[in-house]
C-alpha cells in the first residue's frame, strides 16, 4: 500500500459528504399544511390594549427588571460573589465587593456588594445571572418600562435596584440578629428584626 492511498481514501470520503443533494420543491400538500398555519391565523381575535392607560398582564415568571432582595431584618441578601456578572452573556453587569465588619454590616457572611451596576443598553434578560446567584439575592420583577431618554438612567446603580424597606426591616449597616450568624439567614431562621438591632 502507498502513502498516498490513505490520503486519497479521506479526499473520497470528504469529498462524499459534501455533496448534499438538491431536492425539487415540497409536494403540494406539504406546501398547502405550511400555508394553513398562516390563513388560521388571520381569524383568530386580535387583542388591541390602550397603552399605557391599560396594561396587559405580564406571565408569571416575566422577565422584567433586576431587583436586589433583602433578609427579613433588611439586611442585603448581596454577597459581592461577582458569579452574576460572571454569568452574564452580555457583559451587562458589574459588581464590586468589599468587606463587611461587626461595626459596619450590610450582609450576613464576609463580604457584600459594595457597588452595583446593571447596563440596561445591554442586558437581554435572559435571567442567566438570576440562575447563578448562590443566595437568591438578584431575581427578576415583572416591571418591563424602562425606556428614557438617557442613555445614563439606563445603567441602574445599586440604589436603583435594591428592594424597599418593608415593614419590620432596618436600614443597613446593623449588626446580626441576636444569637445567629450567616448560617442562620442562608437558612431562612431569620424572621424579622430585633430592637437591639438598631444603630443608635
Amino acid at each position: 500500500m502507498s502513502e498516498l492511498e490513505p490520503k486519497r481514501a479521506i479526499d473520497d470520503a470528504a469529498q462524499e459528504s459534501v455533496n448534499i443533494p438538491i431536492e425539487g420543491p415540497a409536494p403540494f400538500l406539504r406546501q398547502l399544511k405550511g400555508f394553513w398555519v398562516t390563513f388560521a391565523a388571520q381569524f383568530k381575535k386580535v387583542t388591541t390594549v390602550q397603552y399605557p392607560e391599560v396594561k396587559e398582564p405580564v406571565a408569571p415568571r416575566f422577565h422584567g427588571r433586576h431587583q436586589l432582595n433583602r433578609h427579613p431584618d433588611g439586611l442585603e441578601k448581596c454577597i459581592g460573589c461577582e458569579l452574576c456578572a460572571w454569568a452574564c452573556p452580555a457583559d451587562a453587569i458589574y459588581v464590586e465587593g468589599a468587606d463587611n465588619s461587626d461595626e459596619q454590616r450590610y450582609s450576613p457572611g464576609e463580604r457584600y456588594g459594595k457597588v452595583y451596576q446593571i447596563n440596561y443598553l445591554r442586558c437581554i434578560f435572559c435571567g442567566l445571572c438570576i440562575e447563578a446567584c448562590p443566595t437568591r439575592a438578584l431575581t427578576m420583577t415583572n416591571e418591563y418600562e424602562l425606556a428614557d431618554d438617557s442613555r445614563k438612567k439606563l445603567i441602574f446603580e445599586k440604589e436603583d435596584l435594591l428592594a424597599p424597606l418593608r415593614s419590620g426591616m432596618l436600614q443597613p449597616p446593623h449588626p446580626y440578629y441576636p444569637g445567629t450568624d450567616d448560617q442562620d439567614y442562608y437558612h431562612g431562621r431569620v424572621t424579622e428584626s430585633h430592637p437591639s438591632q438598631e444603630q443608635k
